[in-house]
């Protein structure tokens, strides 16, 4: 029950409302292009003369705000390398451990549910790590013999030279960023942990007003900015407040619940704004046949 003396027009917009469909197609050229330009001079990218009005300029995916902001949180391109380095030696010390706590190691003499050899043992013998750990030989007998445990390595070796060809692909923009921040940005790598994200975005709005890096070239604001940093998230938000989304559920004698895993998480992520037929042809703007009223009933049934 509403309190008394509430506005009536707060109470009407404290819901979220749903907007009608536009039957118009967004008019040509509405489409925000968020690029930031790559100011290059010469074949290598990066000239003598830094990021400075070149005569050549080439659009570069990598440079776009998200990873800028990105590069600043992780602290450094030295702090990206040491992090997807570690992540790979936990991958591969995860597979490895479990593999051996599966097929190395004879639980009967580590629980001592059994003696270590067919004589008599007095029961004060004390059990050691090393007399549960079965010979190498043995071990690599029960791996080959095991399908489904062949089957898995295999699988997570796939995966993991996924991840390393990922994190080399991720290292190459975030070195080229490493460049933008030292040339562009006038901060040095063993000086970024001394600025804040205000510090870096206001450079990024001086950057933009002296030399254009956006298309159309226009001036960046900071909520531009942070549009485009939070640009999923806002549509992730959205679509779950319009109920789009089925992360609400109602069980019997528990009530409403919310069911938001990781793994749905992902999978939401990758059918939305990463796959084939996700609706972003790429990190900053939606496909056009998106914002055609038109299309938008047969894409919704493909999707």
């Amino acid at each position: 029950m509403a309190e008394q003396g509430e506005d009536p027009e707060c109470r009407e917009y404290r819901e979220y409302q749903r907007l009608e469909d536009c039957e118009e197609d967004s008019p040509p050229g509405d489409d925000e292009e968020e690029l930031l330009l790559h100011v290059t001079e010469g074949p290598t990218g990066i000239g003598t003369g830094g990021w400075h009005g070149g005569v050549h300029l080439t659009l570069t995916s990598s440079l776009t705000t998200p990873y800028i902001y990105h590069f600043h949180q992780r602290n450094g391109f030295a702090c990206v390398v040491l992090s997807d380095v570690l992540e790979l030696v936990q991958f591969l010390f995860v597979v490895t451990f479990s593999t051996f706590l599966l097929c190395c190691v004879n639980y009967d003499v580590l629980f001592a549910t059994r003696p270590l050899n067919e004589s008599h043992v007095p029961e004060h013998t004390k059990v050691t790590l090393p007399d549960a750990v079965l010979p190498a030989p043995q071990c690599a007998r029960r791996i080959r013999g095991s399908g489904w445990l062949l089957f898995l390595l295999v699988l997570a070796g796939m995966v993991w030279l996924c991840r390393l060809v990922t994190a080399l692909r991720r290292l190459v923009g975030y070195w080229e960023i490493r460049s933008f921040y030292i040339r562009a940005l006038g901060i040095p790598a063993d000086e970024l942990c001394n600025h804040s994200w205000q510090s870096v975005q206001a450079r990024l709005l001086a950057l933009q007003r002296r030399q254009p890096l956006c298309v159309p070239r226009r001036e960046l604001t900071e909520l531009d900015i942070h549009h485009r940093i939070l640009r999923f998230r806002n549509y992730t938000v959205a679509l779950v407040n319009k109920s789009l989304l089925p992360v609400r559920f109602h069980l019997p004698l528990l009530g409403p619940i919310v069911f938001l895993t990781r793994g749905l998480q992902f999978n939401l992520e990758l059918l939305l704004f990463r796959g084939p037929a996700a609706l972003f042809q790429n990190t900053w703007s939606l496909r056009p046949q998106v914002k055609q009223a038109g299309t938008r009933r047969a894409l919704a049934q493909g999707l």
